[in-house]
């Protein structure tokens, strides 16, 4: 059997980034079943209302909506349940440390398959007032603007 190479993306949280200021990211193993495994590579996956959160030096993902698989029976996994992270032990108490400091959270970006293992990347992020957000959005919007106008100069320098 060949073995998978590179990277595949099976579902983003773009919400996130929106909500949130994404101060350092972290990859984690999942722990899985066997038709939540299935389920993944059919490319089907949620992340909108998922977090993780640490338990007695372990480390959860919870709210994750995998969808049964569609070819399973008896033996389908529960749509939305705790997965465990694998994670260094190190790490684990790092991210332990920033959330129990106060204002941050742990929030799954991107759900993938690395090399044929499963992967999240998970963030600690500080929640977003409403005026940031607008004006995180008015900067892209800007700078949008700007290369629009440096691209239209440069076209009719030439």
């Amino acid at each position: 059997m060949v073995k998978e190479r590179g990277e595949k993306v099976v579902a983003t949280n773009r919400r996130a980034r929106h909500d949130y200021a994404i101060e350092k990211t972290y990859e984690a193993g999942l722990v899985l079943t066997g038709t939540e495994v299935k389920s993944l590579r059919q490319g089907r996956a949620n992340l909108t209302d998922g977090y993780a959160y640490i338990d007695g030096g372990e480390a959860f993902l919870d709210a994750v909506h995998i969808p049964e698989y569609s070819q399973g029976h008896w033996t389908n996994h529960a749509t939305k349940r705790t997965r465990k992270l694998l994670l260094h032990k190190e790490e684990i108490i790092k991210l332990s440390h920033a959330v129990s400091a106060g204002g941050y959270t742990l929030v799954p970006l991107k759900l993938y398959f690395s090399d044929g293992r499963a992967k999240v990347e998970i963030a600690i992020a500080k929640g977003k007032r409403e005026f940031e957000k607008r004006q995180t959005i008015r900067e892209r919007e800007d700078k949008r603007e700007a290369e629009r106008a440096m691209r239209t100069r440069n076209r009719l320098g030439e």
